[in-house]
């Protein structure tokens, strides 16, 4: 479905910069500002830091005069306001409302479908007529910082999304209002799978955590910790506590070194051990 963000009578050219970069953020690119304050707000200097990269929604923005101007082409369109309105369109939670769209614009789909097979079926035309298919839109409205949604253009909307905030302090930032309109309607639509980490690390195999231990036993014998005559389980305690953490080949390469320091320092300890470390001097 397209979507669109639509600030009205924006008064601050940071939020415009701001509400670029959430929108980025979560993969939407159509932002329509009507009657901002400033007429060169798109590029003013505050405007662009604030967008912090997202330069493409900013270049790809639109500036009219008029609400009807910005709302070509959208189908449903969501105001946003903290209290409802006494006679505006029902007032519910963006998450709520996105769930019960999606499934209505999917029955919608599902039946255009059945009805165009049942038409081929019984009424075979070797040249239909073509109908005109309106593509759904979205619209997302943000009134002024300073006094909201006017009534008027809350009226013209479908539904009033209400963030579930804190009653006593439910005034959000317009970039901070935006990144939670959009996240919950990228949730909707589908959110982007979490990137995995660059390098996977690989687990070590049962040999090597074997080769560490030992190592680990003959450092812990040298420090004095281990008393061969009487290890009662503390290795085969360690042997458990690395199996449970699943150790990778770069944990045991670790745990090699730092058994190497110690059979090294221990070496150094001894009566008649050089004061120096090797190679030193």
């Amino acid at each position: 479905m397209q979507t669109r963000f639509i600030l009205i009578n924006t008064s601050h050219a940071g939020n415009v910069g701001a509400v670029a970069r959430a929108m980025k953020t979560m993969g939407f690119g159509d932002l329509v500002l009507v009657a901002p304050r400033w007429a060169n707000v798109l590029k003013r200097e505050e405007t662009i830091q604030r967008a912090s990269g997202a330069l493409d929604v900013l270049k790809n923005a639109r500036i009219v005069a008029t609400l009807d101007e910005a709302l070509e082409g959208m189908t449903h369109l969501c105001a946003t306001a903290m209290t409802p309105r006494d006679f505006g369109p029902p007032t519910v939670t963006p998450r709520e409302h996105f769930e019960s769209l999606l499934k209505k614009e999917l029955l919608t789909h599902i039946q255009r479908g059945l009805e165009a097979n049942l038409a081929y079926k019984y009424e075979p035309d070797p040249a239909p007529p073509e109908v005109p298919v309106v593509q759904p839109g979205v619209a997302f409205l943000f009134g002024s910082e300073r006094f909201g949604m006017r009534n008027e253009d809350v009226y013209r909307c479908h539904v009033c999304l209400s963030i579930p905030s804190d009653p006593q302090f439910g005034s959000l930032n317009l970039g901070a209002a935006v990144q939670v309109i959009a996240y919950d309607w990228r949730l909707a639509l589908g959110a982007y799978a979490v990137q995995p980490a660059a390098t996977q690390s690989v687990l070590a195999d049962a040999s090597q955590v074997a080769g560490m231990l030992a190592h680990l036993e003959q450092s812990l014998q040298a420090i004095g910790f281990l008393d061969p005559l009487a290890p009662k389980k503390l290795m085969p305690r360690l042997n458990q506590l690395f199996n449970r953490a699943g150790v990778t080949q770069e944990e045991i390469h670790i745990l090699r070194g730092i058994a190497k320091a110690m059979l090294q320092i221990a070496a150094r300890s001894k009566p008649g051990a050089p004061t120096q470390p090797p190679g030193a001097g």
